[in-house]
Parts: structure tokens; C-alpha cells; sequence
């Protein structure tokens, strides 16, 4: 066994919203020690390097909400992060549109929240969506400003670089595989045997987020339930059937926002996500089953309290898993002119849901605390987006304890 130098802070994953957090504590405390544990080879391989990159303007979140608050903010910090270090982005704006009567009062209603969450918005009608996007159908539709697209995994690049030149270290191909703590000390062990120790920790582990707060010693309150998010492009030769992006008017009983069309920074257009159980917690496709995981969420009750609350949804999600055609037929509510051999599948992100024992699906960010440890427990999208802001709350949180830490050693 191996002793690592001592740190400050210790932060346990490498995705947009661990490294945000470690850059914000260096800046917010210049000379902390800061190291960031990451398991896998580089940073941003799950949730922050597989998902479609859109900045969201924060219009669909309860206002006063973590998620309210942080995107809208998160949005602005995003681009300008994106402009200093010349980073790929584009502020397209985009649709929401309703293809159905039903869906008007749900489209009404977002232009509301948009206005009370302080996002500007402009209704439109069918003939103006078609000044925006002159493929795309609809009964009414919002156009959002504020909407934009980068590339996140840069983003996470570049924020490790920062943390990096403020004297920081990244150890990759760092799984945590025990964490311990006594009072004003928390350690932990890695694979090749090293224990390295902080004042304090910082669980940033997303897809495993759960896990880590139980090896901690700590009972998270949730289960993460990983649902797949499966996408397809358009070919190149019908890109220039969406301009930016395009979403549907999302139903509120869930919190996915349902097959989008997205134009993304290097011009190819995505369009998804479809939202399916995965049999991993990295399950990125249906032949990735790992059993010991399968089985923790079939066993959670939380997950069967889903099954029978939203089994018709579900049901149709699994359906367009399955087939294209079913799939083209959703896309085609919004863009009537795409056919099925428009489509072309593209790599599949799988979203950390937090899913609690009566099948609550925790729609908030969720950052909890422990004795010398901060928790990130719910940071789905737009985490990405409000990375900034949330790595700025998790820093004040994680100095208050390092401070408490000092406290007690002194």
C-alpha cells in the first residue's frame, strides 16, 4: 500500500460538474490542494461527453428551483466561458412547438415559467415556425432566445487544464474503491492501492454517485435508476432540414423532454433522445447487462413504483428503442418531411436519474452534506449548461467544511 501526498479537497469524478467544482474551489481559495479522482482514461466519458450539447435557457424549471436558477445563470456563464477560451458554441435560439390542440395549455404555460423564471420568449404561429424553421410543423409554437449549443467535452477539457495550471491534480484510471473518515479527515483507496486523504470530499461520481455516498457510510436516500438516451442523425444530405433547435412541448409528469431535433456545433443534426431503462448503469446499448447492477434496480422498490405509474409511457419509449420506424414516426409530429432512411443511429448517453423509494423521480439538483463530505445526488441535464453555478455552490459548501475541519484539528 502507497500513501498519496495529502489534500485539501478530494474530488471523486472527472465529468463537466467534478471538474467545475475543483476549478471553482481554486479560484474561490487560491493555494487549496486540490485532486480530482477520476475512473476512467480522460474526463467527460459518460453524462457531460454524450449527450447533445445544447445550452438550456432554463425556461421548463419550477421557478425558485435549484435547476431555475442555475441554468438560467448557467447559460450566460456558459457562453462567455466558451468565447475567453474559444471553445465551439452558437446562441441558435429555438422552437418549442405544439403538434396537437392537447398540447396548448402546456405551451401557454411555459411561456409563463419562462417569463417568471425572467427568460424573454416569443409566441409564434404556424406560419411564422416556418420563418424559423421552414421544414417543421406545428399548431403554435415559443421561440427562446437565450438557447444555445457548445461542445461540452471541450468544456471539461478546458476546465481541467485550469484546475491543472492552478496547481491542481487529476489522477484518471482512479476508481474509488473504499472511502473512510474520522473527525476533520476524510481518505480513500484506489485500485493500484493508493490512500490518499482531505479535509474534505466531494462526490461528483454521477452515474455511481449513490454507490460512493454508500461507501462513505452514508445513506444517500435514493437509488440512481439509469435510463438510456438513444439517438440518431439525420444524414448529411438532409442537414438542411433543421436550422437550429427543435423540441416538442414536453409533458410535465416526466422529466425528459421528450425527441428533439438538435443542429450541433459541427452541423450534424441529432435527433433524441428516445428514454429506455439500461441494464447498466453505463449500459449504452441493449447488450451491455452487468447482473449485480441489473439486479440492484429491479430489487429497489422505487423502480417497480415507475413501472406501474408510467408503464403506457414507457411502453412507447421501448417501442421506438426498437424499431426505427416507430421512431421516424415521432421525429415526423415535428418534421413531416424526414423518412426513415433519413436516420442514422448515433451514440447512445445514459442519464443518472435519482429515483426515490416511492418512485419519486427527484426533479431538482440534489447536493446534500455529511461530515466532511458534500454530495452531488441529482445532476442530470441541464447540469451541463449550470455546471458554473453549481460548481460555485459546491466550492462555498466545501470550504465551510474544510473550514469546520480546521476547526476541529486545531
Amino acid at each position: 500500500m502507497t500513501v498519496a501526498d495529502d489534500s485539501d479537497v478530494l474530488v471523486i469524478g472527472g465529468g463537466i460538474v467534478g471538474l467545475s467544482a475543483a476549478y471553482a474551489i481554486t479560484r474561490a481559495a487560491p493555494g487549496t490542494r486540490v485532486t480530482v479522482l477520476e475512473k476512467e482514461s480522460g474526463p467527460a466519458r459518460h453524462q457531460t461527453g454524450r449527450n447533445s450539447g445544447v445550452i438550456h435557457s432554463g425556461i421548463y424549471y419550477r421557478p425558485g428551483s435549484l435547476k431555475a436558477r442555475f441554468a438560467a445563470r448557467g447559460a450566460a456563464e456558459m457562453v462567455k466561458f466558451c468565447a475567453e477560451h474559444d471553445i465551439p458554441h452558437d446562441v441558435t435560439g429555438k422552437l418549442i412547438v405544439a403538434t396537437d390542440r392537447s398540447e396548448l395549455p402546456r405551451l401557454h404555460a411555459l411561456v409563463q415559467r419562462g417569463r417568471e423564471n425572467g427568460i424573454p420568449v416569443r409566441e409564434l404561429g404556424p406560419a411564422q415556425i416556418t420563418d424559423y424553421e421552414p421544414h417543421v410543423r406545428g399548431l403554435a409554437a415559443i421561440h427562446v432566445g437565450t438557447t444555445g449549443v457548445c461542445d461540452f467535452g471541450a468544456v471539461a477539457d478546458r476546465l481541467a487544464s485550469l484546475v491543472q495550471d492552478a496547481g491542481g491534480r487529476i489522477r484518471y484510471g482512479a476508481e474509488v474503491r473504499t472511502v473512510g473518515r474520522r473527525p476533520g479527515r476524510v481518505a480513500v483507496r484506489t485500485p493500484d492501492g493508493a490512500v490518499l486523504r482531505a479535509g474534505a470530499l466531494v462526490n461528483c461520481a454521477g452515474l455511481h454517485c449513490d454507490e460512493v455516498a454508500r461507501l462513505a457510510g452514508d445513506d444517500p436516500g435514493m437509488r440512481i435508476v439509469p435510463f438510456r438516451g438513444e439517438y440518431y442523425e439525420l444524414v448529411p444530405e438532409r442537414n438542411d432540414l433543421v436550422r437550429g433547435l427543435v423540441y416538442p412541448v414536453p409533458d410535465p409528469a416526466f422529466p425528459f423532454l421528450g425527441v428533439h431535433l438538435t443542429r450541433g456545433i459541427e452541423g450534424t443534426v441529432h435527433i433524441g433522445p428516445n428514454a429506455v431503462p439500461a441494464l447498466a448503469r453505463e449500459g449504452y446499448g441493449w447488450g451491455t447487462v452487468r447482473p449485480r447492477e441489473l439486479a440492484g434496480t429491479l430489487t429497489y422498490p422505487g423502480s417497480w413504483h415507475i413501472a406501474r405509474r408510467h408503464w403506457r409511457y414507457g411502453a412507447g419509449e421501448l417501442r421506438r428503442s426498437l424499431s426505427k420506424h416507430a421512431f421516424a414516426q415521432a421525429v415526423r409530429r415535428l418534421l413531416p418531411d424526414v423518412a426513415d432512411e433519413d436516420l442514422t443511429p448515433a451514440p447512445a448517453g445514459v442519464r443518472a436519474q435519482a429515483v426515490l423509494p416511492d418512485g419519486t423521480l427527484v426533479d431538482d439538483f440534489l447536493i446534500t452534506q455529511s461530515p466532511g463530505m458534500i454530495h452531488v445526488l441529482n445532476a442530470p441535464s441541464p447540469a451541463a449548461t449550470a455546471s458554473l453555478p453549481i460548481g460555485r455552490e459546491i466550492a462555498r459548501r466545501t470550504l465551510a467544511v474544510l473550514a469546520d475541519a480546521g476547526a476541529m484539528r486545531a
